[in-house]
């Protein structure tokens, strides 16, 4: 059993350590290698210093090509189904704590990284109505662990853009409401986080309906991530990742300023909670 994230980043070492022996008692350069599996070879790197961790579909291309009998596939398979965090954002998550910048746009849920705990909870709750109070507080916690890295020296530079149904829709009820908008003005006013919200008045936009995520690193190309109806996206094609940085301007250009931002999200807070006071 892979207990904790030590023990685990110890697996994803041994993932890499094991990778890099066989690639190299089968030939293989890494760049060699990266174009069998369909990524570059600095990504064949990473993988073997454990710095990324690969997708299923690229564990799967690189068993078929060393001819390791499942045996990467496997590993993955373990690792993600041991991770705090659903299988699809696995390799997300694992991504942002290692990014130097993060670029979010949310069109209706507010960011994990900016949630409060009674927020994640009213959220979990509207998706898993039947769960256990374990599961809702195992779930509730990860995600407020996530968060600890915008409150870290080394944090990344963070950047939310949020429509502003995000704003308006009263999850967990009105007082709720009122303290999660008042920790993401906190956050903003600490320079912790740059928010800024895409007004109604924008009209259309690149992104209806669909969140994304940037993530920018030290030492390797930017990633992009999207997510559906339980399944998650997780682009690294530059071409591909150009093109949603060309999509996060547009939205950056059509949102309020961070000052105006500031004063609608603590209005909106004020609004939740007159209402939470007349209830």
């Amino acid at each position: 059993m892979i207990d904790g994230h030590g023990s685990r980043q110890a697996a994803w070492e041994f993932f890499g350590n094991e990778l890099k022996r066989l690639r190299e008692e089968a030939g293989f350069t890494q760049a060699a290698l990266g174009a069998r599996v369909f990524v570059s070879g600095g990504y064949i790197g990473q993988f073997e210093q454990a710095i990324r961790k690969p997708q299923l579909d690229v564990a799967q291309r690189i068993d078929e090509t060393l001819q390791t009998g499942g045996f990467f596939e496997r590993m993955c398979r373990k690792l993600i189904s041991t991770s705090r965090y659903a299988d699809y954002f696995a390799a997300a998550a694992e991504l942002e704590a290692l990014a130097t910048k993060v670029c979010d746009f949310a069109p209706a849920v507010v960011p994990g990284l900016l949630q409060t705990a009674e927020y994640a909870q009213a959220v979990i709750l509207a998706s898993n109505p039947l769960a256990t109070d374990e599961y809702v507080q195992e779930t509730v916690k990860a995600r407020i662990d996530r968060a600890q890295i915008l409150k870290n020296a080394a944090r990344p530079m963070y950047w939310g853009i949020l429509h502003e149904t995000t704003l308006r829709i009263p999850a967990g009820g009105p007082a709720t409401m009122a303290r999660q908008l008042d920790h993401i003005a906190a956050l903003a006013r600490e320079r912790k986080a740059l928010i800024q919200v895409l007004p109604y008045a924008a009209g259309a936009h690149p992104q209806m309906g669909k969140m994304l995520r940037l993530m920018e690193f030290e030492d390797a190309p930017p990633t992009a991530y999207t997510e559906a109806v339980y399944s998650g996206n997780l682009l690294d094609d530059p071409a591909l990742v150009k093109r949603v940085q060309g999509t996060y301007d547009l939205l950056r250009a059509a949102a309020l300023s961070p000052e105006a931002t500031l004063t609608l999200v603590e209005s909106a807070a004020e609004d939740f909670r007159r209402c939470a006071s007349t209830t």
